[in-house]
């Protein structure tokens, strides 16, 4: 019973953290199980990936009813990144415990780093945009930026690939890419993140399945808390300044990224 419920208020944590950042909440559910369960790195990956899927369905949901979602390049990411995440789950049959769990927090803090010292206007991009998006969400707030569509569909297939070969969805490197690269508004790249992500869950889960890498009865209690937090950090994303988002991702980053490699 007591496990049952840990394991409901880490999918809970997770699903509010992740929705509010565009992560998944994968950087959470991974650690969790890496530190409670004797868990080979295949299987917490594999684990993760399952209830990123359901708290990516949960935070779309809420982020298409506050229209924050850019459906058009949310499809064209995804896309690119189902071949990555094929091979990303596929990959993590070979990780050892150590050098996984060393990668994994090495990678988190390289994001972070980025996140801290974001520069106060986006990089310069050597490529003239290809898109142009206006549009309004349901509060009534406008968004207008543009992007180069080329680059995000070729970082969307190395998060593709990370994502399913770490357990985390990739958003950790997408949000990022969109904010700093793309010029997208913080809020709009943590919705249009989510999409993303439960596009691409959906193939590397199912590809984890047939390699039977999937505990399905932590899923069973992981599952549901990540739906319902994925419903209450979208909500509390709404409330949030684009420039807070950023800086809680970076600070969650660098302390799940240490405990890993310490362990």
């Amino acid at each position: 019973m007591i496990d049952s419920l840990l394991l409901f208020l880490i999918g809970m944590f997770a699903g509010v953290s992740g929705s509010i950042v565009g992560l998944g909440g994968g950087f959470i559910v991974v650690p969790s199980l890496a530190f409670l369960y004797p868990m080979i790195p295949a299987h917490i990956v594999g684990t993760s990936m399952a209830v990123l899927f359901f708290n990516s369905i949960s935070s779309t949901l809420a982020y298409a009813r506050q229209k924050r979602i850019d459906f058009s390049a949310g499809i064209a990411f995804a896309v690119a990144s189902i071949p990555g995440s094929i091979l990303g789950a596929m990959t993590s049959e070979r990780l050892s415990g150590k050098t996984f769990f060393v990668g994994f927090g090495c990678f988190l803090i390289f994001i972070s780093f980025f996140l801290v010292f974001k520069p106060k206007q986006p990089l310069r991009w050597p490529f003239e945009p290809t898109m142009h998006r206006e549009f309004t969400d349901a509060s009534g707030v406008a968004f207008k930026f543009s992007y180069h569509r080329p680059t995000g569909v070729a970082v969307s297939f190395f998060v593709g690939f990370l994502g399913a070969l770490l357990g985390i969805g990739g958003g950790s490197l997408l949000v990022p890419t969109m904010v700093l690269l793309l010029t997208f508004p913080p809020h709009v790249a943590t919705a249009t993140s989510m999409f993303t992500i439960f596009l691409s869950a959906i193939i590397g889960t199912g590809t984890h399945w047939v390699y039977d890498n999937i505990d399905w009865w932590k899923v069973l209690f992981l599952a549901p808390g990540a739906f319902l937090g994925g419903q209450i950090g979208a909500r509390i994303a709404h409330r949030l300044p684009g420039q807070l988002i950023l800086r809680i991702l970076a600070i969650m980053l660098v302390i799940v990224a240490v405990r890993l490699i310490m362990k």
